[in-house]
């Protein structure tokens, strides 16, 4: 794998050749060997022509042959649009090399058409007086992964590029980081406590949301998930969920899957009395842990649980400790 800091930008591209042809998309076979850079980045690199193929422009779903010369560069960092704002932030913890916040419900993690402002990127913008790592783009500057907009609770930014590219890492390979999420569910899913093992990708009809598929279709996700606590007046469950990959919307996929949807939930779920009350997707990143990428001391994070998950707690009785999956 090929990491940023072996780029030399607007100078000599680096370059790789296949040796042995997958068939995969050229987008897909660079996020495999490009840890650094997001899909979404890597698509746009090919677009701008700063990724090519034997010399020649491509497009991201062309397929990958046996001796293909793939050439790299990196565009030099162009100033960033988004501009930055004074906005409230919920700090659990920050040091030169990141910052680790618990993430209100209903804010958008960068600009994006619909949401030009008041995002996390223009919080922290001001927060952090524009130091932030620049792996991620112009358009996400510090952000190693994301948590959906209604989705609250834990999320790291990195300050420094050397602090980005280890935490992708770790996000990727899975081997350091764990992710707990709660949620509170439409059902009670069957069984109580399962690992769920599919593969998630786009539905083949509402682009918008995402679906289990059949393989090789879409991408390998995997839920461990444990009900903590059912509310038999209102058919609801507090639900544990460990997430084994990173798959967009997994947990909602995965709960809609086994048959009972997140309350609160505009895609996956139903109107219900619940929805209407707790006013919100339940879904909170409520722990999260990981190696610091600078001193590798082991970190532990909690994100206050939310007030509207009180009626589930309070049935649920004692949490279970962090390593309890």
């Amino acid at each position: 794998m090929l990491t940023i800091s072996q780029f030399t930008k607007n100078t000599v591209p680096v370059e790789i050749i296949v040796e042995e042809s997958t068939g995969d998309r050229l987008d897909a076979y660079l996020a495999a060997r490009l840890p650094d850079l997001s899909r979404s980045r890597i698509q746009a690199l090919i677009r701008e022509q700063f990724i090519l193929v034997s010399g020649k422009p491509a497009k991201p779903r062309d397929s990958v042959k046996t001796g293909d010369s793939i050439s790299i560069a990196l565009p030099e960092a162009v100033p960033l649009d988004a501009e930055p704002q004074e906005i409230p932030l919920d700090i659990l913890y920050e040091d030169e090399d990141l910052v680790v916040l618990n993430k209100a419900p209903g804010m958008v993690v960068h600009p994006a058409p619909g949401n030009p402002d008041g995002t996390l990127v223009n919080a922290l913008l001001h927060h952090c007086k524009g130091k932030l790592s620049g792996i991620g783009g112009v358009e996400r500057p510090g952000i190693v992964h994301r948590l959906d907009k209604d989705t609250s609770g834990c999320l790291v930014v990195a300050k420094s590029d050397a602090a980005h590219q280890s935490l992708v890492t770790q996000f990727s390979e899975r081997s350091t980081m764990e992710k707990l999420y709660l949620a509170v569910t439409q059902g009670i899913p069957k069984p109580e406590k399962d690992t769920v093992f599919t593969h998630i990708g786009r539905h083949p009809v509402n682009r918008q949301k995402m679906a289990v598929v059949n393989p090789p279709g879409g991408k390998t996700a995997i839920t461990d998930y444990e009900t903590l606590s059912v509310d038999p007046s209102s058919l609801t469950a507090l639900v544990l969920c460990h997430l084994h990959t990173g798959r967009t919307h997994q947990i909602r996929v995965h709960m809609h899957h086994k048959g009972a949807p997140l309350v609160g939930d505009p895609i996956y779920g139903k109107p219900s009395k619940t929805a209407n009350e707790v006013g919100r997707l339940m879904l909170h990143a409520w722990r999260l842990s990981f190696e610091h990428p600078i001193t590798g001391k082991r970190h532990h994070f909690e994100a206050p649980i939310p007030l509207e998950y009180r009626p589930w707690l309070n049935l649920a009785g004692p949490l279970p400790p962090i390593t309890s999956l």
